[in-house]
């Protein structure tokens, strides 16, 4: 079964960090540019980051720019999201969206063709 799987989201306070994981199964990652995307409750589903394939290109949301990291070693490894100086308007589910190869970063949901099931980030202020 082909699938994304995220992990590492909680309640963390204003200020802190934390760290989201997203690995696959049944997928291999080469050649697949990655995306975080989050969506709060009552909103629409948000793009947060994308990085290609071989990490050399990220694009981020404004909103999250200089505090969110998305990052991968390689092809095959997980794909992170560093979240630091966190605020509340931050909390949202998050989710990893597998996209296609190519050096534009994607920031639409719809170009998005796998996505993980989400893992809960709640910041309290």
């Amino acid at each position: 079964q082909v699938q994304l799987v995220e992990s590492g989201g909680g309640l963390v306070q204003a200020g802190g960090s934390l760290r989201l994981s997203c690995a696959a199964s049944g997928l291999t990652f080469t050649g697949l540019n990655m995306g975080w995307f989050r969506q709060a409750p009552g909103k629409e589903r948000e793009f947060v980051a994308g990085i290609t394939w071989t990490g050399g290109n990220t694009v981020y949301a404004d909103s999250v720019k200089g505090r969110f990291t998305i990052s991968r070693d390689h092809g095959e490894t997980p794909v992170y999201l560093q979240m630091n100086s966190l605020k509340p308007e931050d909390t949202a589910v998050y989710y990893c969206a597998a996209g296609v190869p190519g050096l534009r970063i994607a920031v639409a949901s719809y170009e998005y063709h796998l996505w993980g099931q989400g893992t809960h980030v709640t910041v309290s202020s």
